[in-house]
């Protein structure tokens, strides 16, 4: 099957969950884990395919922008089905899905690189690693998202409605910090492994998203200490966590589209 009938079935069905979940959370459908489970399974049997048949392409060392937003997006679903089996995050589906559903359908119309020989193994734990820890992130930024409208919500007395059906505010937070302390650690094996297997991690074509990482986890880094010595939660976390992330944002995506689309540097 073609790229893209694959992709637009993947974002229907993304779509489709990721309804379901957000009329759930505004309490006019009855709470269906099971079917929006259903759902993102049966679109992440449609990415994943992409996924696969973009991942040993390439002209350099590094996945390019599509098959690294295909291949992040994917992975970020794929995490969300798991967590979700042990952690009350299923409503992050309601921003996830349609995202990643959108990213795939983009992505499928950017320029394909040609097929090279593929990545060393060091190089291939640098790429799953950055690519997980975005995932994990990603999956973070959005449960701040639903924090910060929860805290909000209950510092107005506004307790009818999404925030009814949220977890406990203590809970959201706690599991806010579970995702970054992961997303932290697959981070710092990213930045890890690119020193040790890349030749030179500032060298031109790298220096951006190697400062912008390094950014990011300095970001996540305060925030985290301050989190555990300074009390630091509410609407600071979450400002800092959408702040990190949108560094990071703008170092795994932000100077790959700018090579790969608008100077056409594949």
């Amino acid at each position: 099957m073609q790229a893209l009938p694959l992709a637009v079935m993947a974002l229907i069905l993304y779509v489709a969950a990721a309804s379901w979940q957000g009329l759930t959370l505004t309490r006019r459908v009855p709470p269906r884990p099971a079917l929006v489970r259903s759902f993102t399974g049966l679109g992440l049997l449609c990415h994943l395919p992409l996924a696969i048949g973009l991942l040993g392409q390439g002209d350099s060392l590094l996945p390019g922008l599509s098959t690294s937003a295909v291949l992040a997006s994917g992975l970020a679903v794929l995490v969300l089905l798991a967590v979700s089996l042990f952690k009350p995050v299923l409503n992050v589906a309601t921003g996830l899905l349609p995202l990643a559903g959108l990213t795939l359908v983009l992505a499928t119309g950017l320029p394909s690189p040609e097929r090279a020989s593929g990545m060393t193994p060091g190089i291939a734990l640098h790429a799953l690693s950055s690519a997980l820890a975005f995932a994990v992130l990603a999956i973070a930024a959005i449960q701040a998202v639903l924090l910060g409208i929860q805290n909000q919500a209950l510092r107005h007395h506004h307790i009818r409605g999404v925030v009814q059906s949220l977890p406990p505010l203590t809970t959201m937070e706690r599991i806010l910090f579970e995702l970054i302390w992961a997303g932290m650690a697959l981070l710092t094996l990213s930045i890890a492994s690119g020193f040790l297997f890349l030749d030179n991690m500032f060298a031109q074509h790298l220096a951006h998203k190697t400062i912008l990482s390094l950014a990011a986890w300095v970001i996540f880094a305060i925030l985290l200490i301050s989190h555990h010595w300074l009390g630091w939660r509410g609407l600071r976390a979450v400002r800092w966590t959408l702040g990190g992330y949108a560094v990071l944002l703008l170092a795994y995506f932000g100077s790959k589209f700018v090579l790969e689309v608008l100077l056409s540097r594949g």
